[in-house]
């Protein structure tokens, strides 16, 4: 069914979402900051490129391993301890790798910066999803979002440039970085009702519960593939410019910078109609651009109809990222935490574990169009499932609500 308008809404966004929203962009820009020398960083310890890139994974395999430990801390700490905490972890980890002397104690410290990934990033949704008003849930999202993206595009232009004073350099910065940010956030936070959870606060739905809502499953696999695109967003578009179209890595660069502004041009604007549209349609419509604009690529040899194509595919990305964020947000809405949210955050981090692996090799065996064509087929898949979806705006917590 076809959603209908709802009315126009001035509510404010609270205080606390835009200090979560600074610190994103801050946590954002860092991780742009050693992105680009973390590969080269490996290597310098004279192994190879399979190992250097093992450092990259172990981020993010670490992530999904800790994920189900959030919903525990959570509901017995609350969300800011454990932001804080997490915070704090990646910064010392990420300072202890600027002084490592070996690889294998590179690959650990990545490691331990993962737990500490996934800690701030469940609290932070669980925070969000708790005191963003439901009436302007797309338009909180669509902020939080944009400022992740803001901090992707800017950090690696630094980064880059910071690399000239050694590979080490960037770590150090980063970490000062994230002690500076957990520092504002824990004093801009600590007096705010809306942030400290009272003792009526309950917790967030478990998986049991949400799992028989449609809405719910919907999200899981959209994670999935949604974390898909990301991982193959920074991974295998570079490679397809330089090895394909015969460009260089500066050019492969302004790929991602292409996908990036298609990303950032409509995340706010489609956060906010969301909330007066409803969310299937820029689920729907997001989906299917990405499907249609990711298929395009191996259809053209030109690189300006490829850098076009690439930020149309940004912009299939921008229309899905913040109304998926608020989708969850109207099915989980209600209490702190819960195994639902840490569910869907493995989904996604599922998807940026398998993506580069699956594509990678299927690029490796057939080629650069098969691996996009299968991309596509998954987003155009789940955007079959929204079409079967029930909408969710409106909802505060279709979990609670049964």
């Amino acid at each position: 069914m076809s959603p209908t308008a709802g009315p126009e809404v001035r509510e404010r966004i609270p205080g606390p979402v835009w200090v979560l929203v600074a610190a994103a962009f801050v946590i954002a820009l860092g991780y742009g900051l050693v992105a680009p020398v973390l590969p080269a960083f490996a290597r310098s310890f004279d192994v190879s490129i399979t190992a250097a890139t093992m450092v990259v994974s172990a981020f993010a395999l670490m992530r999904l391993v800790f994920a189900p430990a959030t919903a525990p801390l959570l509901r017995s700490l609350g969300e800011q301890p454990v932001y804080l905490a997490g915070l704090l972890i990646v910064a010392m980890s990420t300072l202890a790798c600027a002084f490592a002397q070996g690889y294998w104690q590179l690959l650990v410290l990545r490691a331990v910066g993962g737990i500490g990934s996934v800690m701030f990033t469940v609290s932070a949704m669980s925070l969000l999803i708790r005191i963003s008003p439901p009436a302007i849930r797309g338009r909180v999202s669509g902020v939080y979002s944009s400022s992740f993206v803001l901090g992707n595009i800017v950090g690696p232009l630094i980064g880059s440039g910071l690399a000239g004073l050694g590979l080490r350099t960037p770590f150090v910065v980063y970490a000062v970085a994230l002690v500076v940010a957990t520092v504002v956030v824990w004093a801009a936070l600590r007096g705010s009702p809306l942030a400290d959870p009272d003792a009526t606060t309950g917790n967030g739905p478990g998986l049991r519960a949400a799992l028989p809502v449609g809405a719910y499953r919907a999200v899981l696999v959209t994670a999935v593939v949604f974390g898909w695109v990301f991982a193959m967003r920074v991974s295998l578009l570079p490679l397809y410019f330089t090895d394909v179209l015969h460009q260089s890595t500066s050019m492969a660069g302004l790929a991602l910078a292409a996908y990036a502004l298609g990303d950032v041009l409509v995340m706010i604007p489609a956060g906010r109609a969301s909330d007066r549209f409803g969310r299937r349609p820029f689920l729907i419509g997001g989906m299917a651009i990405l499907a249609v604009a990711t298929a395009a690529l191996t259809l053209t040899d030109s690189t300006p109809v490829a850098l076009a194509v690439t930020a149309v595919a940004g912009v299939g990305t921008g229309l899905v990222a913040p109304v998926l964020q608020a989708t969850v947000a109207d099915v989980l809405y209600g209490g702190r935490g819960g195994t639902a949210l840490s569910t869907y955050q493995m989904s996604q981090d599922c998807g940026v574990i398998a993506g580069p692996v699956i594509a990678g090799a299927v690029a490796d065996r057939f080629g650069f169009g098969p691996a996009f064509i299968l991309t596509a087929v998954l987003a155009a898949i789940i955007a079959a499932v929204w079409v079967g979806t029930a909408e969710t705006r409106g909802s505060r917590g279709l979990v609670a609500d049964g």
